[in-house]
Formats: C-alpha cells, sequence, structure tokens
C-alpha cells in the first residue's frame, strides 16, 4: 500500500480532443518532466527514487537517467529505474512504491502524453494492489528486428485478452475507469459515466487515478495491456492534482529539408551538459554577478575559476524575437527564436519558442522554460530549453521604452 503525495499530468498542445500528438521538440523524456515538475509543485515530500516506464524510451542503450534527474531538478545520484512497459506496469509500480518515489509513465503512440504520481508517508489517497494477471496475447508486438508485428482482430482481443483476463482478477466490484482501453471499451467494462482517458498507453493509468482522486471517493481502477491486468483501490485520503492540460490546437506544419548529418561534439555536451540541462548559470562568489553560460572569468568584477552553479527561474519573457523561414538540414522550418529575460535576475538568453505557431509570441510574451529536444545529432537526443508562451503579454517599462524609440 501507498500514500499518494501528489499528481501531475501534462498533455501537449497540439492535435485533437480525441488525441494528442507530441511536439516535433518533445519525445517521452521531455514530458514527463512536464508530469513530474507538476507533481513536485504540489508536494514537498524528497525525490530519493524515480522509476521511468514508457515504451518510448529515447535511448535504449546509452540511458535517459542524467537528463531525467537534471530535468526534474534532482541530484545525480538519486536512483533510477527505466522500464518498458504499459498501463498495468504504472499501476504495479505506484502500488508497490516506497515514500519519496516518483513514478513517471509517457507515450507517443496511440495519444502523447505524460503522468506523474509522487508517493509519501502520508496522508494522501491511498493506493493497495487488488491483484494482477500476466497472460500472453501478442497481437501487437514488436521483437528484437524492430518491426512491429499486428493482428488486427479488436473481437479476439477483447474476448480472449481484456475480458478473460477480468475474470482472473475475480474483481468484488465494477471498476471505476479502466485504463489502456478506448473510451468505448472502457464503457463496456466499468461502472457508469466512466471519465474519458486521453491515451490507452502507459500514462493512462495515471491520468485513471488523477480522476479517480479528485472524485473525493473511494475507487477501483483497472489497468490492460492485451492480456495483462492490475487492479488498484484508491483509499481515503486528499490527493492534489496538478493539470498541465493546454487546450489542443491544429498539429503544426513545418517543411523539413534534407542535408548531411550534423555530428555531436561529444565533448563539448559534455562540458555544457550540467548547466543546459539542469537550467544553471554561473554565479561569481565575489560579486554575484549571474552568466549564462558559465564563464571561466566574471566580466563584472574579473574573479577567476570559482564560479559555482545556481538553478535559474523558469519564467521568463520575451525582450525581442524572430522568425526563420530560411530552409536549414536538419531543421524544421519556419520557427521563432527569441531572446528571453528571466524574471527577477536580469539574466538574457537566446532560445527557441515552442508549444505555439511561429511568430505569435510578440515581445513582452510571458511564459516559462521548458525543457525540450532541441537536435538529434549522431542518433543522440540534444536537450535544451525553449520558451512556451502562455498568451499574456506585460511588457516591463524599459521594454516599452525601446519599442517607442527610447534606450533602456
Amino acid at each position: 500500500m501507498s500514500a499518494l503525495a501528489a499528481i501531475g499530468t501534462y498533455l501537449p498542445p497540439w492535435g485533437s480532443e480525441k488525441a494528442r500528438l507530441g511536439g516535433l521538440d518533445e519525445d517521452a523524456l521531455t514530458m514527463a518532466v512536464e508530469a513530474g515538475l507538476a507533481a513536485r509543485s504540489a508536494s514537498d515530500v524528497a525525490v530519493t527514487k524515480v522509476v521511468f516506464i514508457s515504451r518510448s524510451l529515447p535511448l535504449v542503450i546509452g540511458g535517459n537517467s542524467a537528463v531525467l534527474l537534471a530535468g526534474l531538478g534532482l541530484a545525480n545520484d538519486t536512483e533510477v529505474i527505466e522500464q518498458v512497459g504499459g498501463a498495468p506496469a504504472v499501476l504495479d509500480a505506484l502500488a508497490t512504491a516506497g515514500p519519496g518515489t516518483m513514478v513517471l509513465a509517457a507515450d507517443l503512440d496511440e495519444g502523447a502524453g505524460a503522468g506523474a504520481a509522487l508517493i509519501g508517508p502520508g496522508p494522501g489517497a491511498t493506493v493497495t494492489s487488488r491483484g494482477r494477471v500476466h497472460r500472453s496475447l501478442p497481437v501487437r508486438a514488436q521483437s528484437l528486428d524492430g518491426v512491429l508485428h499486428e493482428d488486427d482482430d479488436p473481437r479476439l482481443v477483447r474476448e480472449r485478452g481484456t475480458r478473460a483476463s477480468f475474470q482472473g482478477l475475480a474483481l468484488d466490484a465494477v471498476p471505476f475507469v479502466v485504463a489502456g482501453l478506448s473510451p468505448r471499451e472502457t464503457a463496456a467494462f466499468s461502472g457508469p459515466n466512466p471519465p474519458v482517458l486521453p491515451a490507452t498507453g502507459a500514462f493512462s493509468a495515471i491520468f485513471a487515478l488523477a480522476a479517480a482522486a479528485e472524485s473525493g471517493a473511494e475507487q477501483l481502477i483497472v489497468a490492460v495491456e492485451q492480456a495483462t491486468a492490475s487492479a488498484a483501490a484508491l483509499g481515503a485520503g486528499t490527493t492534489p492534482v496538478v493539470r498541465v492540460e493546454p487546450e489542443p490546437h491544429s498539429p503544426e506544419k513545418r517543411r523539413t529539408h534534407p542535408g548531411p548529418d550534423i555530428k555531436i561534439a561529444f565533448t563539448a555536451y559534455d562540458r555544457a551538459f550540467d548547466s543546459k540541462v539542469a537550467w544553471e548559470a554561473g554565479e561569481c562568489p565575489s560579486c554575484g554577478t549571474l552568466a549564462l553560460p558559465p564563464r571561466h572569468r566574471c566580466l563584472e568584477c574579473g574573479e577567476e575559476g570559482t564560479s559555482v552553479l545556481v538553478a535559474l527561474p523558469r519564467t521568463a519573457f520575451v525582450y525581442t524575437q524572430t522568425t526563420i523561414h530560411i530552409p536549414v538540414p536538419g531543421l524544421s522550418t519556419p520557427y521563432s527564436l527569441a531572446v528571453i529575460e528571466l524574471d527577477g535576475v536580469g539574466v538574457r538568453s537566446l532560445a527557441t519558442v515552442t508549444d505555439s505557431e511561429p511568430d505569435t509570441a510578440g515581445i513582452g510574451s510571458t511564459g516559462r522554460m521548458v525543457l525540450r529536444r532541441v537536435a538529434t545529432r549522431s542518433g543522440v537526443p540534444d536537450y535544451g530549453y525553449a520558451f512556451s508562451p502562455d498568451g499574456i503579454v506585460h511588457r516591463p517599462a524599459y521594454v516599452e521604452a525601446t519599442i517607442s524609440g527610447g534606450t533602456r
């Protein structure tokens, strides 16, 4: 039995109400970070272990743990388990997790999104396992050859998969909701008016828990994937749910341009990793001046070689921006670049604008810095921060003066 300290959900802004699509700069890891930060914002429970479950892991060889921890703002010695799995695996992990564990789930296929659940010592709603059934019915499978094998027989999956596994669970009540199934199938196996889940992948189990927590009542939840099923009961208690689920809009329309692969320089990748992925600046210990990226020599007082990394704010506004239409091999156009100014520290940075159509975030637009995949080089995802506008414009006085022809 585990106690849910907080739940965070994330859906990308692209797609429709029926299914969301990951952005061109998103993957399972960046979406998991969004959900994880949402959960962390609602609880002060210290995270000592992270379980990341997905069928869309960005790196199968090489690992995703370092980027995941940096994006979440956690120490790089935090225990991380990366697991390939679906909704039942997520429900099992939550029901058996100890205090301090954060379970993350994210997918790109069959509906993109992510969920995070943070386990605490209490007093949140409890999650208790009510049984699991593992059976083999690989009508949709991917083996070591990398090819996805599918046998489209929904009746077989429903009768020999879902229904037979339900019978194996021997539940004493009708589930509040079933994760891992389409809305129509969920209605057939759930109680009246089950919540509509945005996808059928791993993170659907956390969305099911979020809906159950918001109902304010004890609920039974089942997660299904083909012929594997897991059941858990959500008990009494209050668990905050933080949802990052913007209204959907039409997918991005970009042009891709063929060209040579841009090789990654691993020495530069390693040197810039901490400050870039953890979103940190170098702070001069003598005068407190911040530098992004960190510099060997402080431009303010001349101190050399002693700067320390400090976390930067995640909120910012657009100081100036431009939109690029020129074709560039390996990049999709058009896209917008902005010089953004971080709130409260006066630090500026060049960043790609994400989560919106190009040329829509004007000067003074506010928003937040979000972890994104800025490029893929030599098969390696290269992560950094992009600016996600929130649709609000707030121009400081000196920006207004600049626009009207004055100076800062």
